[in-house]
Formats: structure tokens, C-alpha cells, sequence
């Protein structure tokens, strides 16, 4: 993991069924990256969840694009 994010997206096989999560509570990454492409901005992810900061979304976001960079393309 990116040391950026890696004490902050945590993963557990008994939470979420080993989704990754955010601090090891039972937000994951995927849930923030849902409410960002609906169109939620930061601050109105922070109101609705005031336990977040603004730090975990960036890491989401970091987590998410490591993922993206280390998947592999095969040819079509």
C-alpha cells in the first residue's frame, strides 16, 4: 500500500467482508467513491458523515487510483 493512505484504509476479513474500510470502521472505500461520483462534494460528505475527515477522502481517492495503475490490460 501507498504509505500515504496505508494507516488509513484498512481491511479486515470479519468487516465488510473484507472490503477495504476507512479506520477500521464500517465505512469503506467504495461507499465514499459512490457518494463522490454521485456528485457529492467533500463538504457534503463531511456534514453527512462528521466522523470522516477530509484526509480519509483523499486517501480513498489514492487507494483507488493504485488499485486503477496495478490492474492489468489485456489485449482485445
Amino acid at each position: 500500500m501507498n504509505p500515504s493512505y496505508e494507516h488509513i484504509i484498512t481491511i479486515e476479513p470479519g468487516k465488510r467482508s473484507g472490503k477495504p474500510c476507512i479506520r477500521g470502521m464500517r465505512i469503506t472505500v467504495y461507499d465514499v467513491l459512490s457518494y463522490l461520483a454521485a456528485g457529492m462534494t467533500h463538504e457534503q460528505i463531511l456534514n453527512d458523515f462528521p466522523y470522516l475527515t477530509e484526509e480519509d477522502i483523499q486517501a480513498c481517492l489514492s487507494y483507488a487510483a493504485d488499485r486503477e495503475r496495478q490492474m492489468l490490460v489485456s489485449p482485445a
